[in-house]
């Protein structure tokens, strides 16, 4: 799939696609539905199926940390949107300046004679340019105008529910791990890059793989059972996801202490799967009361993936 990293680097040869515009944040079963529809879309007028995504993402820029958490980075996204066999993704930078051109100016220059959108696939309730001026109202009217199709998303439904990117995250925050994982279609994950950290766990047998995160704020926190993925190998562990308050942390970690583990994963790019929550993150009065409550939370997570109890040998 190729990635268009802003709309500077639209070439002539984009020219004539079907696009769906959105957030797409966490690549749910209902992006899923629409965006196969929008492959099938693509294969039959015989153009590429493009998605564009905002950086940051439009409440990011007005509501700063304020906004909801995200469910998954621009590099995860790119590999579900891949995954859908998407051909084009085109990363719009998200700015005052964008967010204030008019929606004339957003429909004709991008939409008609940057990408000449063939067929335009976007949930009814998208609004867009200067004080959110455009909406699908006006999409339909120009599509009438510039000879193209414009389509709503449908809410997709399973069990009688909506699926969106807010339910997930309620489920993931009340520690639903099985419904969020249903909506996904997959289960949850966290994705990053192994990063030298304090190394406080080796000091006290629980050595972890320290994954920087890059995110505002995180959906999820506590301590987990956990499967991390490195390439095609799936290995068990144990992880925190907080910010560490016995030691005064302040910036939010994901560190995973993986089993019966002795390899080096120093600036790998890994996925680490939820698999059950075993409590929440919690501020302990020492750090000899933490390692003992380590200690327990690694017993539970090896009952839990089935895995005789025994002392960690290190990684």
């Amino acid at each position: 799939m190729e990635l268009i990293r802003g709309i500077h680097n639209i070439k002539p040869w984009h020219q004539g696609c079907v696009l769906s515009i959105g957030n797409f944040d966490g690549v749910h079963l209902g992006h899923q539905a629409v965006l196969r529809g929008l492959v099938e879309q693509a294969r039959r007028l015989g153009v590429p199926a493009c998605v564009m995504v905002f950086e940051p993402q439009p409440q990011e820029l007005f509501a700063g940390h304020d906004a909801p958490p995200r469910l998954t980075r621009l590099r995860e996204k790119y590999a579900q949107l891949a995954r859908l066999g998407i051909d084009r993704l085109l990363c719009v930078r998200f700015t005052a300046g964008f967010a204030a051109q008019s929606p004339d100016d957003f429909i004709r220059g991008l939409l008609v004679d940057k990408l000449g959108v063939r067929f335009l696939v976007v949930g009814d309730d998208f609004r867009f340019g200067r004080n959110r001026g455009g909406d699908f109202r006006l999409l339909t009217q120009a599509g009438r105008a510039f000879d193209f199709e414009v389509v709503s998303t449908r809410s997709w439904r399973m069990e009688n529910r909506r699926v969106s990117s807010t339910l997930i995250r309620k489920a993931l925050a009340e520690d639903r791990l099985d419904d969020a994982a249903r909506m996904l279609g997959r289960p949850f994950s966290l994705c990053g890059r192994v990063a030298h950290g304090a190394k406080l766990g080796r000091t006290i047998g629980f050595p972890t793989a320290n994954v920087a995160l890059k995110r505002r704020v995180i959906p999820v926190a506590g301590v987990y059972a956990v499967e991390l993925k490195l390439g095609k190998q799936r290995y068990p562990g144990v992880a925190n996801i907080g910010h560490k308050p016995t030691v005064n942390g302040t910036k939010a970690l994901l560190e995973v202490h993986l089993f019966d583990f002795s390899g080096e994963i120093y600036g790998e790019q890994v996925e680490v799967e939820l698999c059950h929550k075993l409590r929440n993150e919690q501020k302990f009065a020492s750090f000899a009361l933490l390692k003992e409550q380590i200690q327990r939370d690694a017993a539970s997570a090896r009952k839990w993936f089935g895995l005789a109890v025994s002392e960690p040998n290190g990684m």
